[in-house]
């Protein structure tokens, strides 16, 4: 029984014929077939399933992401596409070949995109992760996705989820600095100013949040000298950047006298 298939690879079956004029009552899609496969040997295997009938390839494409070519052919019949097998195995392969007829896709005529619980499924996972569908568009567009068998389609979206952690996990990541004071000796407890600088500085470059946000969590990590530092800096101007504190911080402290001493000649 040929249902494994999914609705975009039926839609694209169908999309196919369209463009090489071919009754989709009588076309298969092939999928997974080896680089280099002969037509002939792959016209051979098809004849060994009964249900077809005579069986010539109409078209070919490689797919990148698979490593391997989709195959359309032609067949003189398909009399109960609920007989077509998932699968057909080529003498002397070991890993066999997907099968796919048109049974049963839904396309859209506006868009010609396959209408499938697939992709209100992604949009309502992405909705969930901040995301829309237009932004996974554009890691994959969807001329690509229509050329993707299931496998493919799962990594995909894997790695858009992946991409999305990182960026969540990044952020997290810059949400709280260590504290420092400019204090000398460094207190138990606190960053020296090298590593604080180093954090900072991070979370300025790489960080997505707003400026304000920026200079929220400087300030949040700074106390004694080191604040007051950046509250005089801020004084002086009003639109102070993020890199205006840490300029500022790093022309006090960011020499080898004492943090205190410097605090008080810049006062």
């Amino acid at each position: 029984m040929n249902q494994s298939a999914s609705t975009t690879e039926r839609a694209q079956l169908i999309n196919w014929c369209r463009g090489e004029e071919v009754d989709s009552a009588h076309a298969v899609l092939m999928i997974g077939i080896p680089e280099g496969t002969d037509i002939a040997f792959i016209e051979e295997t098809m004849h060994t399933i009964k249900v077809f009938g005579r069986v010539r390839v109409r078209g070919k494409t490689f797919n990148a992401l698979t490593k391997s070519l989709m195959v359309l052919c032609e067949c003189s019949r398909i009399e109960d596409p609920d007989q077509v097998p998932n699968e057909v195995l080529p003498h002397g392969d070991l890993v066999a070949w997907m099968l796919v007829v048109a049974d049963g896709a839904t396309i859209d005529p506006g868009e010609g995109v396959p209408t499938s619980s697939f992709q209100e499924k992604l949009t309502k996972l992405l909705q969930e992760e901040g995301k829309t569908l237009h932004e996974a568009q554009a890691l994959y567009p969807a001329e690509a996705l229509q050329t993707m068998s299931p496998e493919a389609i799962i990594r995909a979206v894997g790695d858009i989820l992946e991409k999305m952690a990182k960026s969540h996990n990044e952020n997290n990541a810059y949400q709280r600095l260590r504290i420092f004071s400019g204090s000398i000796p460094t207190p138990s407890g606190e960053e020296s100013f090298d590593s604080w600088m180093d954090q900072a500085c991070l979370m300025v470059q790489e960080c997505d949040c707003s400026s304000r946000e920026k200079r929220k969590r400087i300030g949040e990590s700074l106390k004694g000298p080191a604040l007051e530092i950046i509250q005089a800096a801020r004084d002086a101007n009003p639109d102070a950047s993020p890199m205006d504190y840490l300029e500022a911080l790093e022309h006090t402290f960011g020499t080898p006298e004492s943090g205190e001493d410097l605090y008080f000649a810049f006062r």
